[in-house]
């Protein structure tokens, strides 16, 4: 399975019961990292990612934050995007991350090349993994998963705040996906109303993860409990994601070029996406002869 099978794959929609990860075939003729139109999400922040790796532009008063780089041809793209938007990419301050794998972290080396002063943010376990360029990761292994290291300047706590010109992120350390998969939170103004975004890391199981017996990594499905009752009260208004999939880009990107300036304020759809995301998770875990443990 290829790189960027992978990715498509990690991002389907989930269905009640499963992952509809039948949609393969039709997926991998269209990689998530297509080039697609930079754009406004909201006052100071906009979208730079592609077609569905996702990554995330604020510009602040002090300079430039950048949530997560995609796969390498993502990476070139995200400072491309910066550009085409009128703004400096050698003014990135802040780099942060949702997890190490490569649909994700790739293209932080790009970034980081393009703005050497800026100070990379990851969890106490996403840090290790993308330091070693994907090396370590105990589901993604082999050459094809790997990449450009970034040996992070911080590393995060859960609950620790990053804040940069007059802009405060929280990371919340939401663990199952990858064991330091992070959510990050912050308010922004859309329509004239400060809402709260979410950028939601990942609740996929992907296939051959192992929730029972000898996990895919110690206390997965622990962190996979703990995460759900966690993403519950999360403030998400602006429904924003690690992949276009989990929050239906596309749709929401024809809706506001139609006139509609708060196409991605969609709490029902978050509320939704995570009911959704946990019967799935409840669902393989039942199938693999696990117990629910809340």
């Amino acid at each position: 399975m290829s790189r960027k099978n992978f990715g498509i794959l990690g991002a389907v929609a989930v269905t009640a019961a499963a992952f509809a990860f039948s949609a393969f075939a039709a997926a991998s003729a269209d990689p998530g990292d297509q080039p697609y139109p930079p754009f406004k999400i909201g006052d100071g922040l906009y979208y730079v990612g592609s077609s569905d790796y996702t990554s995330y532009l604020i510009v602040t008063k002090a300079g430039l934050i950048v949530i997560d780089g995609g796969d390498a041809e993502t990476g070139h793209q995200v400072v491309g995007n910066i550009r085409a938007l009128g703004f400096d990419p050698t003014q990135v301050k802040v780099l942060v991350n949702t997890h190490q794998h490569f649909d994700h972290a790739a293209g932080l080396a790009e970034i980081k090349q393009t703005a050497p002063g800026a100070k990379f943010y990851a969890s106490a376990a996403v840090g290790p993994i993308v330091a070693a360029g994907g090396r370590g990761d105990p589901y993604l292994k082999g050459a094809k998963y790997e990449y450009a290291p970034v040996k992070p300047d911080v590393t995060l706590k859960d609950g620790q705040k990053v804040s940069l010109g007059g802009w405060t992120l929280t990371a919340h350390v939401t663990g199952g996906h990858t064991k330091g998969c992070t959510t990050w939170t912050f308010p922004v103004t859309v329509a004239g109303k400060v809402r709260q975004a979410q950028v939601h890391c990942s609740s996929s199981v992907l296939p051959g993860y192992k929730l029972v017996g000898t996990q895919t990594y110690p206390g997965m499905a622990a962190d996979y409990e703990k995460s759900f009752a966690t993403w519950k009260t999360l403030p998400c208004e602006v429904f924003l994601a690690s992949h276009g999939q989990f929050f239906d880009l596309q749709a929401k990107r024809k809706r506001l070029d139609a006139g509609q300036l708060d196409a991605f304020v969609d709490p029902a759809g978050c509320r939704a996406f995570y009911a959704k995301s946990e019967a799935a998770f409840r669902a393989e875990l039942k199938k693999q002869g696990g117990r629910p443990l809340s």
